[in-house]
């Protein structure tokens, strides 16, 4: 048994290395970006450990190299001066929630005060900017060394009031201008570290602080929080030989921006602890938000999934118009899954589902929004009736999906007279199994509307809606068998089942099923 623990929740760097847990040392990105740069900001999604790596910051500027024992940071080559101690001052949004600009304020003046008090000093000025500035000023005078800016969740204090956007806006001016005090102030200071989930536009949060290096999508450091495959398989050794590598690797790898993919600590940890394959992370979040968002302006799900976007999509956030998509991405339910740059297109990314677990919740999140209950029993059905073959049992379990959808959706909805809206509810609703579902399968003679594999079964969708052009008349199974959609998977072992279903936009259901 491995004589180290599972560092479940924690994210204290002392408890880690003096508690006898499992660290992965992310000391060599650490020294890279302290030589390189000066002032920088990462955006991760929640629980990746971006709490760890303030800390770890924290103690290597804080002069504690027992700690670092072991590690890169604390070997020859990193050349880490550990005479020389810089003053800290850490700003944690996370362990407060200020819900109004008042409440913002006070906690700001009660933070200066209480780092007045561990420097002996008391600023004269009375403003938030003035007070923060003379401090950072009078500590570089008394101690002789330049000071260290950790920030960790920035922008909390506005995602948990966007759903106000007017006081949203009042949180985000305050932080501005906060935040904005540290540009003047560079001589006095030696390092700068901000994280966040989302990065406001540069005319928000950042106008004031534009010399900050985002770091977000650099390769270089895409590894910076998260367990990398050789991560798991050598540090974690003794947990993970007891399970299919495969498996994990489906259900919790897959996140990546712009470098090597990474697995979620908090899901991968809670795993090895259980031994149970759970969405462990998606059940922690509160998509409240970003489902309102998405019912207001509706995109088909299976969309989402390999959709080309920009970095100005996935970085910029703007409280008073967002956008589902950077929240999806911001928010760890999408990631990159390949990139390209050139002088004329610039940044160019394909998104996707990172993992099982993502793709599996959400999509049982958006079916359960468009059927307006709750699918967890009907969805060990529909997993046993495409395990088992069941073509009759499938035509009358989807019949009464789609009919359990309220029209309310319909009418907001004007992709729903087309054959990709009934394709795309079909995606989600399967998707949401954990079969591999696969929209719009390429062969050589064309593309297969929807294509779900199970392990005993191979099943071939092909839709159409009636009375759109000539096509509605026309069987959708024969254009599966005319076109020679099963031949793609003739050398697969497993039973294939040829489907056509023709939806009826006026009824909103199936209008006929044939099975091949």
């Amino acid at each position: 048994m491995s004589h180290l623990k599972l560092p479940i929740g924690i994210q204290s760097f002392t408890e880690i290395r003096t508690g006898g847990y499992v660290y992965i040392d992310k000391t060599p990105l650490i020294h890279s970006l302290v030589q390189s740069g000066k002032y920088y900001f990462l955006s991760r999604p929640r629980r990746f450990g971006k709490s760890l790596l303030i800390d770890t910051f924290d103690a290597a500027f804080s002069q504690k190299p027992d700690l670092f024992s072991g590690l890169f940071l604390d070997s020859p080559d990193s050349k880490w001066d550990w005479n020389k101690r810089n003053p800290v001052l850490r700003i944690d949004w996370s362990l407060s929630s200020p819900r109004t600009p008042a409440e913002l304020k006070t906690q700001i003046h009660e933070l200066i005060s209480a780092w007045a008090r561990t420097w002996n000093f008391e600023p004269f000025e009375t403003s938030i900017g003035g007070r923060f500035s003379s401090l950072i000023r009078d500590i570089h005078t008394k101690t002789g060394e330049q000071i260290v800016i950790l920030v960790d969740e920035y922008d909390k204090p506005i995602l948990d009031t966007l759903e106000d956007p007017v006081r949203a806006a009042d949180m985000r001016d305050i932080l501005r201008d906060f935040y904005g005090f540290i540009k003047p102030l560079d001589s006095h200071i030696r390092f700068v570290f901000i994280t966040g989930v989302s990065k406001f536009i540069k005319t928000g949060i950042f106008s004031g602080l534009n010399n900050l290096q985002d770091i977000t999508l650099d390769s270089r450091y895409s590894t910076i929080c998260g367990y990398t495959e050789e991560d798991i398989r050598t540090s974690f050794a003794f947990w993970y030989e007891q399970y299919d590598p495969d498996l994990i690797r489906d259900w919790y790898n897959g996140y990546s921006w712009t470098g090597k993919s990474v697995y979620n600590p908090f899901d991968i940890l809670l795993f090895f602890d259980s031994g149970i394959f759970r969405p462990y992370w998606f059940e922690t979040g509160t998509p409240s938000f970003l489902l309102k968002n998405w019912l207001n302006e509706p995109r088909l799900p299976a969309e989402y999934d390999g959709m080309i976007s920009g970095d100005d999509i996935l970085l910029s956030f703007n409280p008073e118009k967002i956008t589902v998509e950077t929240l999806l991405f911001q928010t760890g339910y999408l990631t990159i899954r390949s990139w390209s740059s050139d002088g004329i297109r610039g940044f160019r990314c394909t998104l996707g589902y990172p993992n099982k677990e993502v793709r599996t919740s959400l999509n049982l999140l958006f079916s359960e929004a468009l059927s307006g209950y709750s699918l967890s029993d009907n969805r060990d059905i529909l997993f046993s009736i495409l395990e088992l073959g069941d073509e009759e049992g499938l035509h009358a379990h989807l019949q009464s999906f789609f009919a359990s959808i309220p029209h309310d959706w319909y009418r907001r909805n004007p992709l729903a007279r087309f054959e990709g809206y009934w394709a795309s509810l079909m995606y989600s609703y399967l998707a949401s199994l954990g079969f591999e579902v696969i929209p719009e399968d390429t062969t050589n003679k064309g593309r297969i509307d929807l294509t779900v594999k199970t392990p005993s079964y191979i099943w071939i969708f092909e839709f159409k809606v009636k009375g759109i052009g000539q096509k509605g008349k026309k069987d959708p199974l024969d254009q599966i068998d005319e076109r020679g959609y099963a031949e793609k998977y003739l050398s697969d072992p497993r039973q294939k089942i040829k489907v056509g279903i023709l939806f009826d936009p006026e009824t909103r259901n199936i209008e006929s099923w044939t099975v091949g």
